[in-house]
């Protein structure tokens, strides 16, 4: 595999404002053979995989981006605090409301949250976090909402098959079996003997 052409698809996926997919590319790079260009993109995968650097060739939002390793996702935040999005509570329901029920209807939204979600929807969508699908062929013909590209790209999700399961989140909230210990019998029937009770002068 050509390393300039390897370099060529690093430069453009390091310039790209936002996940860029194969398509894009190829097109971008039509004097090359798409399958030249996939398998430039394999090795570059690999590359950044075996280096162990801070960054690494990522699969999100349907393209392909550089992103920081998670692993050290607690020393990059420090100096990304300021610029850091902040999501209420109210927001990161009707989120995830959104994700895994999409398409879904504000009513709808409002139905499973029990209480007004106008507001809230305004500012997902002004943060592009959420868009319009279209209107649902039913009475009054109300708009219907999903997630966005920037969604699955702030999330570092590939696409929606690769959020968590109701399994996977559920066995985040079990206690794991080291953990748990039997309650100590510090009751009245067993009370913690005095100094004269021990078999020592």
């Amino acid at each position: 595999m050509s390393h300039e052409l390897s370099a060529i698809i690093e430069s453009i996926i390091f310039t790209a404002e936002s996940p860029i997919s194969t398509d894009r590319i190829c097109d971008l790079l039509n004097e090359f053979d798409r399958d030249d260009v996939r398998s430039a993109l394999a090795e570059l995968v690999e590359f950044y995989e075996n280096r162990g650097g801070g960054f690494e060739l990522a699969a999100v939002a349907g393209g392909w981006q550089l992103r920081t390793r998670p692993a050290f996702q607690t020393y990059v935040t420090r100096q990304i605090r300021a610029k850091s999005s902040k999501f209420s509570q109210s927001s990161l329901e009707t989120l995830a409301i959104i994700a895994y029920r999409q398409p879904i209807t504000r009513a709808e939204i409002e139905h499973l949250r029990g209480v007004d979600c106008g507001g809230v929807l305004k500012s997902l969508l002004d943060k592009r976090l959420v868009k319009i699908l279209g209107k649902k062929d039913i009475p009054g013909r109300p708009l219907i909402y999903g997630t966005s590209k920037e969604f699955l790209e702030i999330f570092g999700l590939k696409d929606l098959k690769s959020l968590p399961t109701l399994k996977e989140i559920q066995a985040l909230e079990e206690i794991p079996q080291y953990e748990r210990q039997d309650e100590l019998p510090l009751g009245q029937d067993n009370p913690v003997p005095v100094e004269s009770d021990l078999p020592f002068e």
